[in-house]
C-alpha cells in the first residue's frame, strides 16, 4: 500500500470515527454508526486451464471473502469500509498467479492477498452525489470502466467521484483517479491521473451515453490514452417479443513515448427474446493503426467481452473483429447461456488474419435465499499461429454466499 493511499485512508477512517461538521454531536455520531449495516460475500471457486503449449495445465481452488460496513446517512453524509481476502484452499495452487509464482504453469490471475477493498466517504443531497476514497466505479456496460468482479481480487480505484442528475432523464458523471487498484493484489497497482467523464440521457427508447476517458499513468514516458465516444442502448416490448439493441462508436489517441497512435472502436448488438429464450447477434471491432497498435480499454471488466477464455485481454496490434452469437434462457430455476465468437484481425497482416473462434457454455443458479452455484466452460480454437494464440480450454466451478 503506497504512502499516498495510507494518508488518504487515514483521513477517511478518521472522518468515519470522529464525524464531520454535520455529525458534530456524540448522539449524532452514535445514530450514524448504530444504524449502519454489515455485509459480506464468500466465493469458493475451482478453475482449470489447459493450453496446447509447453506450459503445465493449471488448477486452482481459491476462496474470496469480503466483509464490509456501511454507516447510516446523516444529513447526507455516510461512509463505507470493506476488506477482502483471497486464499488458496487445500493446497491446490498449481498455477501461475501472474506475479511470478509457478511460471511453468498456465496463468490464473488470482494471487493471495488481504487488502482494503473499499473505504470512502459519501455526501448525497438532492441531485448531487460526491464520493472520496477507494471505491468501485462502473460506467455503462463496463467496456471502459468496471470492477472486474469475476476475479478473486476485484478492481477498485482511489478516486474523487461526482454524479449529478438534474432530471430523471439526464445524468452527468465525473471521476478523477489517482490510483488503479488492479486484480493482482497490491504488487501491480498503478498510480495514475485519470479523468473520466460520462453523460447519460434517457430518450424513452434507450439510453444515449457520451463519454471522454482521459487516462495517464504517473510513471514512465508519455502514455496518455484519450478515448471519446457515443453509445446507445435500449429495449422495447412488442407484445410477447422483447427487442434489444445497442450501437457504439469511439475514437482513441494513444501516446507511447515518442510515438502516437490512433484507432477506432465500433460495436453493434441486436437481440430478440421470445418465450424466455433470448438470441443476440453481436459485432465488435477494436481497430488498429496500420497494424502497429490495437484499441485499448485498460480499466474495463474485460472478461465480459471477446470470450470467456480471455484470449484478447490486450487487443492485438492488428486489431480485432469479433462476431458473436449468444443464446440464453432459464432452466430449473437457474440461467443458462451458450456463446459463440468468431475472431479476425481488423487490419490483416502477413500470417495474421483468422484469429480463431470460441465456444462458451454456462449455468448459474441461486438457492436458499443467499446462496448460488455455477459452472462455466470455454473452449478456444486458435487461428493463425503468428497471432501468438494456442488452443485453450478453461473450466470454472463456483459456490457463493452473500449476507
Amino acid at each position: 500500500m503506497n504512502n499516498r493511499w495510507k494518508r488518504q485512508s487515514a483521513c477517511i477512517l478518521s472522518a468515519l470515527i470522529v464525524g464531520t461538521p454535520a455529525l458534530a454531536s456524540e448522539h449524532s455520531l452514535h445514530d450514524a454508526v448504530s444504524k449502519g449495516e454489515v455485509s459480506g460475500n464468500v466465493r469458493l471457486r475451482y478453475e482449470s486451464v489447459d493450453q496446447d503449449n509447453a506450459l503445465k495445465d493449471a488448477d486452482a481452488l481459491t476462496i474470496w471473502t469480503r466483509l464490509g460496513y456501511s454507516t447510516a446517512s446523516y444529513h447526507g453524509v455516510s461512509g463505507v469500509l470493506e476488506f477482502e481476502d483471497s486464499r488458496n484452499v487445500l493446497g491446490l495452487d498449481d498455477y501461475n498467479n501472474a506475479l511470478g509464482k509457478n511460471t511453468n504453469y498456465s496463468v490464473i490471475p488470482d494471487p493471495e492477498t488481504t487488502e482494503v477493498d473499499q473505504a470512502y466517504l459519501q455526501y448525497s443531497v438532492d441531485k448531487l452525489m460526491a464520493r472520496l476514497g477507494r471505491q468501485v466505479i462502473t460506467y455503462d456496460n463496463q467496456r471502459y470502466v468496471g470492477p472486474v468482479g469475476w476475479r478473486q481480487d476485484r478492481q477498485t480505484f482511489d478516486a474523487l467521484r461526482l454524479s449529478y442528475s438534474p432530471s430523471d432523464s439526464l445524468s452527468l458523471g465525473y471521476a478523477f483517479l489517482n490510483q488503479r487498484n488492479r486484480i493482482f493484489a497490491e504488487a501491480r497497482d498503478v498510480a495514475a491521473k485519470d479523468h473520466l467523464l460520462n453523460l447519460g440521457y434517457d430518450t424513452g427508447f434507450g439510453k444515449l451515453s457520451a463519454y471522454a476517458y482521459l487516462l495517464e499513468e504517473d510513471d514512465g514516458p508519455d502514455n496518455a490514452l484519450d478515448t471519446f465516444g457515443l453509445r446507445y442502448a435500449g429495449n422495447q416490448e412488442l407484445g410477447s417479443i422483447d427487442l434489444m439493441y445497442t450501437a457504439e462508436y469511439a475514437t482513441q489517441k494513444a501516446e507511447a513515448g515518442a510515438s502516437d497512435f490512433d484507432a477506432d472502436y465500433f460495436s453493434m448488438t441486436a437481440g430478440v427474446g421470445i418465450k424466455g429464450i433470448t438470441i443476440a447477434l453481436g459485432y465488435e471491432v477494436l481497430g488498429s493503426d496500420a497494424g502497429n497498435y490495437g484499441f485499448s480499454t485498460p480499466l474495463a471488466t474485460l472478461h465480459l467481452f471477446n470470450g470467456w477464455s480471455d484470449q484478447f485481454l490486450s487487443t492485438p496490434v492488428n486489431g480485432l473483429e469479433d462476431m458473436s452469437v449468444t443464446v440464453k434462457g432459464g432452466l430449473a430455476g437457474g440461467k443458462w447461456a451458450v456463446v459463440y465468437h468468431d475472431y479476425s484481425a481488423d487490419e490483416p497482416g502477413p500470417g495474421v488474419d483468422d484469429l480463431g473462434d470460441e465456444w462458451g457454455v454456462a449455468y448459474n443458479r441461486s438457492f436458499a435465499g443467499n446462496y448460488s452455484a455455477g459452472v462455466k466452460y470455454a473452449m478456444y480454437s486458435a487461428g493463425d499461429t503468428a497471432a501468438g494464440k494456442v488452443d485453450t480450454n478453461k473450466l470454472w466451478l463456483t459456490l457463493g454466499a452473500s449476507f
